[in-house]
């Protein structure tokens, strides 16, 4: 079995791109593989690979500046989820695009997986999905409320045009590791929204710690590696994920005609064209040639969320 483990930390690096270096030759000399995102507000990602070489490498990121508290969330994978290893400069580490969102500063009420159902019961409680549409597709908790964002980019719009529909109720969020939850709550304390929870270890913590005959979750939780889904007690799910798109499939989408291994599903048949397609299915042909020679090809990008 493979270790993987997700971590993020807000800290202030001032110069992310010194950290780049030693970050990745520290990774590949122990055999691990993932994505780490470094950028000047702190470090997130998921990496996976032997146990010895996990430890030295959050040994090394827990010695960067402000980083000794770091907390991380491991779980086990039957076989390596990441092609490569990828350490990346970017201007956040989880994307949101509001420039004054600084969770070092203040965050909500952090909620621990074992008080989360009696918080999200309340009537006078509003549960709110800060992921992906397709991420909720597949998995969410009871009564949530889904934005149907594309991206957590678009949340900010998504919460301005509909704070009305919220009013006198307490919020409730909650996202796959609790990095969204980090920017988001932030953000709408600088809205004015004081009654502000979030899930604190995100959805990947309650499915490791609550039983699941106590659960209020129903369905999978996308991760953002070759695992594509987790269930209670951190399990592998039963998904796919188109390699066009990167978004989860089920035995049932296979069947679906828009479905093509390799180079498209009934998401994305309409965002890509034949040019696309031809490419795709070369990279497919390549993927088979090399598992023919019992190699493996790196296959399509994995990102960083959470």
């Amino acid at each position: 079995m493979v270790t993987v483990a997700a971590l993020y930390h807000f800290t202030r690096f001032d110069d992310p791109a010194a950290l780049r270096g030693p970050l990745l030759a520290l990774a590949e000399a122990g055999g691990v593989k993932g994505s780490l995102l470094l950028a000047r507000e702190g470090i997130n990602g998921t990496i996976a690979g032997p146990r010895d070489g996990i430890d030295a490498v959050l040994a090394h990121v827990r010695a960067l500046p402000g980083c000794a508290d770091l907390e991380w969330k491991e779980s086990r994978a039957r076989e390596m989820p990441f092609g490569r290893m990828k350490v990346r400069l970017k201007r956040e580490i989880v994307t949101m695009g509001e420039p004054d969102v600084d969770p070092r500063a203040r965050v909500g009420h952090y909620v621990e997986p074992a008080e989360w159902n009696a918080l999200i019961s309340a009537p006078d409680v509003v549960v709110i999905d800060t992921r992906n549409d397709y991420e909720v597709e597949i998995g969410t908790f009871e009564g949530a409320i889904d934005p149907q964002t594309k991206s957590f980019r678009e949340f900010p719009a998504w919460w301005r045009e509909n704070a009305h529909r919220f009013h006198n109720k307490r919020l409730a969020m909650f996202c796959t590791g609790g990095i969204r939850c980090e920017k988001s709550t932030n953000f709408l304390l600088a809205e004015g929204i004081e009654d502000v929870f979030h899930l604190k270890g995100g959805i990947l913590k309650y499915l490791e710690e609550v039983p699941e005959g106590d659960s209020l979750w129903h369905g999978d939780c996308f991760v953002f590696d070759g695992r594509v889904s987790l269930r209670h007690g951190l399990r592998q799910g039963e998904y796919d994920s188109c390699h066009a798109c990167r978004r989860p499939v089920s035995a049932e989408d296979k069947l679906r005609p828009e479905y093509e291994p390799g180079v498209s599903c009934h998401h994305c048949i309409a965002e890509y064209g034949e040019a696309d397609r031809a490419r795709f299915r070369e990279r497919e042909r390549q993927i088979h040639l090399a598992e023919a020679r019992g190699a493996r090809h790196l296959g399509p990008d994995q990102s960083a969320q959470g």
